[in-house]
């Protein structure tokens, strides 16, 4: 479904500045394009620590992994963007979506924020893809949604660069394909300039304790399914099923934890 360049993300947490610093450098070394963080009100806020890991590096790329938009004012969240946008010499990628379950009771429980319906929440997204344009003139932040439903997969298919697919970890390759195609054929002429990013959880064939917590599922049964959230077998093997994934479903675009970095690095170097 496509050919565009394989592209491979790591996601991460800062902790303090010594192991932050090093899973930059470390992804930039690597051949990763970018280091993604996400926008959870327990953990770090991701804009000043994305920003200070572009300082880190000469290269690599940083962005949202996602910023959930009603937690911000559209305007502010733009504001936020174009700045990083701006001096990280077009480095940051904004990753945008309406805020998981969690987040959004976080919001409410942390900030005293009430959850709006979701068709409002898709509009504060919206708006503040539109915000950003206003403040980027002629650059280009480069915009990811977070698209798990059809109005969500149309504004995707609208205004964003790249898109990730909100699905079950028991998602069929030939529900996934069709979902692609869906946004491709709503993009109209711009769907060969959209990327679609797919993540995977599992590198090899043990997941980590929080993945079970985070696709309410086991590995076995992921393994069952064929899910496209693990990636398994040697580094040769890993590298040929990306390019299944590439060919048949569209993905060129691959997201991993920083927990499988150095494990993943071989793929890395055998698909870039």
């Amino acid at each position: 479904m496509t050919d565009k360049p394989f592209k491979f993300s790591v996601i991460s947490e800062p902790k303090d500045e010594k192991q932050w610093f090093g899973v930059a450098r470390q992804a930039e070394d690597l051949g990763f394009t970018t280091l993604l963080m996400a926008d959870v009100l327990t953990a770090p806020a991701p804009f000043p620590a994305l920003a200070l890991a572009a300082g880190a590096t000469t290269t690599l790329r940083v962005g949202t992994w996602v910023l959930a938009g009603p937690l911000r004012l559209p305007r502010m969240a733009a504001w936020e963007s174009h700045t990083l946008s701006a001096l990280s010499g077009g480095r940051f990628d904004l990753g945008i979506g309406t805020g998981r379950p969690f987040v959004l009771e976080d919001a409410d429980k942390l900030l005293g924020l009430q959850t709006p319906p979701a068709k409002e929440r898709l509009a504060q997204v919206e708006k503040t893809i539109d915000e950003l344009r206003a403040l980027d003139g002629d650059a280009h932040t480069p915009v990811l949604i977070a698209a798990g439903g059809p109005k969500a997969r149309a504004l995707a298919a609208a205004k964003a660069d790249l898109v990730t697919l909100a699905a079950s970890p028991f998602t069929t390759r030939e529900e996934m394909a069709e979902r692609v195609a869906e946004v491709r054929k709503q993009a109209g002429d711009r769907a060969e300039k959209l990327e679609f990013v797919s993540p995977i959880y599992v590198i090899g064939d043990e997941a980590p304790p929080w993945v079970p917590r985070l696709l309410r599922t086991d590995m076995k049964t992921l393994i069952e399914h064929d899910s496209l959230n693990i990636l398994r077998g040697s580094p040769q093997e890993m590298a040929d099923e990306l390019r299944r994934r590439r060919e048949t479903l569209g993905f060129s675009s691959f997201t991993v934890n920083a927990v499988f970095l150095e494990k993943f690095a071989p793929v890395v170097e055998l698909l870039t």
